[in-house]
């Protein structure tokens, strides 16, 4: 039996209208200080019944924070990629850009619906209601400038704290499908490789109405529709790493067309660990152990999608008259949130040297960690 959940229309989901939302009173929950995929709560919007050059909403009923993650979903009536540029701006007179980055994963169209998903990382440049309490009533908005007038459009948008901040490598796994059916239909986009604490985004929309069932295991974040159009957000952080495929359920009265899409986010790294320690070795042509170099989130945990580069160096030089020289290969791409350093050794020349210790660092994220002290001399 196909459990039925009944479309909430956008009126009883957003209310306010955009210049509305701009004056709502900010929701100040405690600001964690610690990024987390959970602070997700306030920090969202949507609206459909849009028609013209512009589809725009601003968030509701507070900004993200510095350093969050945006993804926004469009709606429209039509056949084509009509979306010339998506950029973000402040509920002010004249709408001042703010000009974070918004890249298109998704794109996908079918029987004269579209659907195109976006993604910015590390939003910077508007009022964060917690760091700025002054100003922060002045509303974060989302606007894409579109080509041609549409009928009949939306969008729908969330803010995510925790997500990796540079958007090349915070990207994983995205896929898109369509389809139709005339009565009880399965609608997903596929399934994508998802690491453990990676954010995973999906979306779908139909063009009319009909019920459905969500997929399982996600949480709704927002779901609307008008006489032209129906779209449901859901979003999942996995505890595993493995295949996720989103699916819903839709039971149409008629015959219609679906899409969907999906995508995942890794988490942002935020401290490194040793997690195989420098030993007390010889100098150079020997290599000292192994050392390993662990990406982990705020709580400590490895961070498994991160496979960026780690670079060591010498922390403090325990050389007694002349300072030691570190060789090997300096810089390692991490495998699954772990850098190991197979090949270390210093050249020590005036024996013995005590109290060394190695740097790692990740430059990119402004991140370094020391080593426990080691010596460099006769075992």
């Amino acid at each position: 039996m196909v459990k039925r959940t009944t479309i909430v229309r956008l009126a009883a989901l957003v209310g306010a209208s955009l210049l509305g939302a701009a004056c709502a009173e900010p929701v100040a929950p405690a600001y964690p200080g610690a990024p987390e995929f959970r602070v997700v709560g306030n920090q969202l919007n949507g609206t459909l019944q849009e028609s013209g050059t512009v589809l725009i909403k601003g968030f509701n009923p507070t900004n993200p924070h510095h350093g969050d993650a945006i993804v926004v979903s469009f709606f429209w009536l039509g056949s084509a990629n009509i979306i010339q540029s998506v950029t973000d701006v402040l509920t002010l007179p004249g709408f001042p850009v703010v000009g974070n980055t918004y890249n298109l994963v998704e794109y996908v169209t079918s029987g004269g619906v579209s659907m195109a998903t976006y993604v910015a990382t590390n939003v910077q440049g508007f009022p964060d209601p917690y760091s700025d309490p002054v100003h922060g009533d002045s509303i974060l908005a989302v606007r894409a400038t579109l080509s041609q007038p549409v009928t009949d459009g939306g969008m729908m948008m969330k803010s995510y704290s925790g997500v990796y901040p540079i958007y090349t490598q915070a990207l994983g796994q995205h896929s898109s499908a369509f389809g139709s059916g005339l009565s009880i239909t399965t609608a997903s986009p596929g399934a994508i490789s998802v690491g453990a604490g990676s954010l995973v985004y999906g979306v779908s929309m139909s063009n009319g109405s009909g019920l459905f069932a969500p997929p399982a295991g996600f949480t709704n974040i927002l779901t609307m529709s008008d006489a032209s159009m129906w779209a449901d957000g859901e979003d999942v952080v996995p505890a595993a790493t493995g295949p996720v495929n989103p699916q819903w359920t839709w039971d149409f009265n008629a015959p219609r067309t679906w899409l969907a899409s999906v995508l995942t986010l890794g988490e942002a790294v935020t401290q490194l660990a040793f997690t195989a320690q420098p030993s007390t070795s010889l100098p150079c042509p020997m290599t000292m152990g192994p050392v390993e170099v662990t990406a982990e989130n705020a709580e400590g945990n490895r961070v498994t999608t991160y496979n960026g580069d780690v670079t060591i160096a010498i922390g403090h030089n325990g050389g007694a008259l002349m300072n030691g020289n570190l060789s090997g290969t300096l810089t390692v791409h991490a495998l699954n949130g772990v850098a190991r350093f197979s090949d270390l050794c210093i050249d020590q020349p005036n024996l013995p040297g005590n109290g060394y210790t190695l740097q790692a660092t990740v430059p990119a994220l402004n991140l370094r960690v020391e080593s426990s002290a080691f010596n460099i001399g006769v075992m």
